[in-house]
């Protein structure tokens, strides 16, 4: 029974200091709390502005067909210069 008291008290405790930073508008208690929440809040939005570029990727890709955009004639022909010291 204490256990479930004690998690009982811990609850009550986290929710009276919750609502006492919503109250007071002061969300963030140091200068570390800020610099987290602006590293997490950038985390996030790289990872959402990647997740749209490979939307827009996909459907571009889908929608006008790319592939049929390449000029295959152009990769057909040599490109560089012999290494003449790999003969043998």
């Amino acid at each position: 029974m204490s256990t479930t008291a004690s998690i009982n008290q811990q609850l009550q405790d986290q929710w009276n200091d919750l609502y006492g930073r919503l109250t007071s508008k002061q969300f963030f208690q140091s200068d570390w709390d800020i610099a987290a929440f602006s590293i997490f809040f950038a985390f996030i939005g790289l990872i959402l502005v990647l997740i749209i570029l490979v939307l827009i990727r996909c459907f571009c890709c889908c929608c006008c067909d790319c592939d049929s955009h390449v000029d295959k004639r152009k990769y057909t022909q040599k490109v560089g210069v012999d290494n003449m010291a790999l003969e043998p």
